[in-house]
């Protein structure tokens, strides 16, 4: 009856860590979601917010993709005031890479800094 019992218990093991397993890797693939592309599918949908603006700005300035960035700045500083002084440097950087003038920026002058 013991040895019955052990087997019975080993069966139920593997397959339960064997079905973990599998689970595992079938969930992996779906992380692989560009939220670049959702975000902006989001706004074409009429639902921009101003934490999307800011994901989209954020996400192009660090992909260096300035033209794209001031978009997204501009749209954010639209509804929002400027007041996050890392946002506006790396406005203002953006600015720069693209080889804009940044001191008279409609943008840069509301905030009260140059």
């Amino acid at each position: 009856m013991l040895p019955r019992l052990l087997f019975v218990l080993f069966v139920c093991l593997s397959i339960t860590s064997y079905a973990q397993s599998n689970l595992t890797e079938k969930t992996t693939v779906s992380k692989k979601v560009d939220v670049v592309r959702v975000y902006e599918q989001l706004v074409l949908e009429g639902y921009g917010t101003s934490r999307i603006y800011k994901e989209l700005a954020n996400s192009y300035y660090f992909k260096n993709e300035y033209v794209q960035a001031k978009k997204w700045f501009e749209e954010l500083f639209e509804i929002e005031k400027l007041s996050d002084d890392t946002l506006k440097h790396r406005y203002r950087q953006t600015l720069k890479a693209l080889s804009l003038e940044f001191k008279n920026n409609e943008y840069l002058v509301n905030s009260g800094s140059n």
